[in-house]
């Protein structure tokens, strides 16, 4: 069993992951790249998804760069490179997708208040990139650490997917917590988190939303709605099925759990999903 991480845990060198845990410290929100490593995850509100193709650069823009040919589909080879229980996890019994598509469905398991999926967040956007046109990339976000004010997060995620701003702003929520702080968590002086009365809310992640076209009243009153609820608590349940255990973590057509960890890095990830994939593809 790996130990519980600590508030931001891929702050430190060593970390890359996010898990659940109660602890109040503090954090550089800036981490460089690690190998992800997953820690227990605790089971409050967990987010739902948003099929969203990442835009290719990790920083914040409000210009869609244009959309990559998909890459070509590659045969399924079983060279025994990747071996079932070390580099990914089987997952049993198989669960639902999150979208209603027929293609090979790569799920990342996500948080924009997550260190970890902030560092992680231009290797996403590359695997995107790589994937064959066979295959479908959607984002579930979590919301197992309300102390870092990952429910609204989730919140505010699946109501920029459901008026249709959640892929344009993408890079701007990320840089909303990490870089300008309007979202950030973090008390001021950098020590710590905020009291929950202080939390960043609503209302605050529409004005980002806002600059991507959504309206405000509109953001926060669909926010609140019975079918946005509906949505949290069906990516709680599926959060809960896949076992995931913190994030980023990703999962291939509700059969499959990896993370950078398991996989042995972030190029070995983005080779490993692509061979689940052809596996998939090929009925394996």
């Amino acid at each position: 069993m790996l130990k519980r991480l600590s508030f931001l845990c891929a702050a430190l060198l060593a970390l890359a992951a996010c898990s659940n845990n109660n602890d109040n410290a503090s954090t550089a929100p800036q981490p460089a790249p690690a190998p992800a490593a997953t820690a227990p995850a605790a089971q409050p509100p967990a987010a739902a998804t948003a099929a969203a193709p990442a835009t290719p650069a990790a920083a914040s823009t409000t210009a869609q760069a244009p959309t990559p040919a998909p890459a070509p589909a590659t045969p399924f080879v079983d060279d025994g490179k990747w071996v079932d229980g070390k580099n990914y996890v089987r997952i049993e019994p198989a669960q639902p997708k999150l979208t209603n598509t027929d293609k090979v469905e790569v799920v990342e398991v996500f948080s924009y208040g997550c260190p970890a999926c902030n560092q992680f967040h231009p290797v996403m956007n590359k695997l995107v990139q790589e994937l064959p046109a066979d295959a479908v990339v959607a984002y579930l976000p979590a919301s197992f650490m309300p102390q870092e004010n990952w429910p609204m997060l989730q919140r505010a995620y699946l109501t920029a997917q459901a008026l249709g701003v959640a892929d344009k702003a993408n890079d701007a929520m990320y840089d909303a917590v990490w870089k300008s702080n309007e979202l950030s968590a973090m008390s001021p002086s950098g020590r710590g988190l905020k009291p929950a009365s202080a939390l960043p809310t609503l209302d605050e992640a529409a004005k980002v939303y806002a600059k991507f076209g959504a309206d405000p009243k509109e953001f926060v009153a669909v926010a609140n709605s019975f079918t946005i609820n509906t949505k949290v608590k069906r990516a709680d349940e599926l959060v809960k099925a896949y076992g995931v255990e913190g994030t980023p973590t990703l999962i291939v057509n509700g059969k499959y759990r990896l993370d950078r960890g398991t996989a042995g890095g972030d190029e070995q990830l983005i080779e490993l999903v692509k061979w689940l994939v052809s596996k998939e593809a090929a009925g394996k």
